[in-house]
């Protein structure tokens, strides 16, 4: 009998527990948005994120506390020899944190660690070329996104975006808007959204600019979005919140639909900051 008391007990506590945890951990997020933001961070916002002085009273403060909470949860790991610095963190974590301004309540979900090399980084690809062929193969990278809990970037890339704000190409946007899209474990080009019904909408919308933007790059035609986008969906989503962040005006005029379609998923309309 007592042993099924204390199974019992263990069990409440355990789902007491999982109904709880939501409510203490806005609690203590909540905490770190209201501290004082370091005039550090501040001033290495100011020289590292060309939009900054752009945004609203409003979206600075907004953009403040989610920076709190990213550098509170996220560990930041140097490879190579790197010794990450404070400037390192600040600015990754604002790049980043462009993208939480709809208030979704989570911070990248899934991801734990942040991975920086000095520069370019070279891994081993293992490929099937063709039937029972398998081939390894060296391949020289910025970036990327790992489903499970890591992200990789290339610090030489970043400092080299964030001069350079308006090109259409941001790792850290980049590989963060890979994050959101993974959170559902699926990395398809398509982020979990607010209601059910904004999915169909989504997936016309999305369909129809990366069969155009796939279209262009066949025929060699122009485009305000990278090439790379045409790869599959996933990097597709990936490049349009490159370009809808960084050239939001020319995005705005020759792809509106799209345009508007991650204006209301990432809750912030670019165009005022340019």
């Amino acid at each position: 009998m007592l042993r099924i008391i204390i199974f019992f007990l263990v069990i409440g506590l355990i789902i007491t527990g999982i109904l709880i945890y939501p409510l203490l951990n806005k609690q203590r997020r909540n905490r770190l948005k209201r501290r004082p933001f370091p005039p550090l961070w501040n001033a290495i916002i100011e020289n590292n994120l060309p939009i900054y002085l752009r945004l609203s009273a409003a979206e600075r403060r907004q953009l403040h506390g989610h920076i709190q909470v990213f550098l509170a949860e996220k560990q930041f790991i140097g490879c190579k020899g790197l010794q990450v610095t404070e400037e390192m963190k600040v600015t990754v974590a604002a790049v980043a944190c462009l993208l939480l301004f709809n208030e979704r309540g989570e911070y990248f979900s899934k991801l734990r660690s942040i991975l920086i090399y000095p520069s370019t980084y070279v891994v081993t690809e293992t490929v099937a070329s063709g039937d029972y062929i398998v081939e390894e193969r060296r391949v020289a990278r910025l970036g990327e996104s790992w489903s499970r809990d890591q992200l990789v970037l290339s610090w030489e890339q970043v400092q080299q975006d964030i001069g350079n704000w308006s090109d259409g190409h941001n790792v850290v946007l980049h590989e963060f808007a890979h994050q959101l899209d993974q959170e559902d474990g699926k990395a398809e080009g398509v982020p979990i959204l607010p209601r059910k019904s904004d999915y169909p909408v989504w997936a016309q919308v999305m369909a129809e600019e990366y069969q155009l933007l796939c279209h262009d790059v066949q025929q060699g035609v122009k485009t305000v979005m990278d090439s790379y986008g045409a790869t599959n969906p996933a990097e597709f989503f990936a490049v349009a919140t490159e370009t809808f962040f960084e050239k939001p005006q020319q995005l705005l005029n020759q792809h509106s639909t799209l345009y508007k379609l991650l204006q209301r998923y990432y809750q912030v309309d670019p165009v005022q900051w340019v």
